[in-house]
């Protein structure tokens, strides 16, 4: 299926259904997808990326694999009567001739749409997977990541607060005793991590440049990219980590931040993959993809 015509505001449609799951009580990037599986393509087997991840994982399919309409019929199978299309963006480069006379690459998010599998009827069977029955250890996966990030920073544990401090390049953490359980110590190790690799010495975040405008909400784009990569790292190594205490006040928090700013949620996203990736030492299997994300990032004003 073609990308829809540039003249959709695809970051209003991809915030729109944020902000739909928010007032049902759903997080988005706060569910795992343990499982499910990763999100991605039945035919390419293709992992879904970034805001992505969320759109599809929010939907709560045994099993997290899509296709596109004309995927399903060029396999033989089809999209019953009646079912719903979910939303999937992507970047194009296009040429654009409103700059002068020559012509120069400019990115548009587009999106199309795909179906979850079980969607579908009459799909040959040796196309459909199997469900991933495997079970691995969470916790010994989360030290796993922890020790394998390439050039991490110091961490230590003194006190009683978490936090990430670029000057000193250091991440500290409460002792483990100290939280609920395991799984909750991690998953703020996680979220402190993800604010490290912003440093200029990883990825160099520009969310950690005092100099920014002042219409430049800093805070509360990298907490979100914090967030959100966190949670990628949660279900990755199959914990969930999240607190819910604070839940309505949470929830509210992140409706009003969205509805004032349509690219927050595409920006932010796209930058916790690339934390994720870092971390977990991705670089290299997604080149092509992470080129275009990196010039893509600096062409959004936020």
């Amino acid at each position: 299926m073609e990308p829809t015509p540039k003249t959709r505001d695809v970051f209003a449609l991809v915030t729109n259904r944020i902000i739909e799951h928010l007032e049902k009580g759903t997080v988005p990037w706060k569910k795992p997808w343990t499982d499910a599986g990763l999100p991605r393509n039945l035919l390419t087997g293709k992992l879904y990326r970034g805001v992505n991840v969320w759109l599809l994982n929010a939907l709560n399919y045994p099993q997290n694999v899509f296709l596109t309409y004309n995927q399903a019929q060029s396999i033989g199978g089809r999209v019953r009567s009646g079912e719903r299309a979910h939303l999937v963006v992507l970047w194009k480069w296009i040429d654009d001739t409103e700059h002068g006379a020559r012509p120069r690459k400019t990115p548009m998010l587009r999106y199309y749409q795909v179906f979850n599998i079980s969607q579908c009827a009459d799909m040959p069977e040796w196309y459909m997977p199997s469900p991933d029955i495997s079970k691995n250890d969470p916790l010994g996966l989360c030290e796993a990541i922890v020790e394998s990030m390439p050039h991490a920073p110091d961490i230590r544990h003194m006190g009683d607060e978490a936090y990430y401090h670029p000057f000193f390049d250091l991440v500290n953490m409460p002792s483990m005793d100290k939280f609920i359980n395991s799984e909750t110590y991690y998953s703020t190790l996680f979220h402190e991590l993800i604010h490290s690799t912003g440093h200029s010495s990883r990825l160099n975040r520009k969310e950690f440049d005092t100099g920014l405008p002042d219409k430049f909400d800093k805070y509360s784009l990298e907490e979100l990219t914090a967030e959100i990569g966190a949670c990628y790292l949660n279900s990755f190594a199959g914990i969930d980590g999240w607190d819910f205490q604070n839940h309505v006040a949470y929830m509210q928090n992140w409706l009003e931040k969205l509805s004032n700013d349509k690219r927050l949620i595409v920006y932010a996203s796209a930058q916790a993959q690339r934390a994720v990736d870092y971390i977990l030492n991705l670089k290299g299997q997604h080149t092509e993809e992470s080129v275009s994300e990196d010039m893509v990032l600096q062409t959004i004003e936020v």
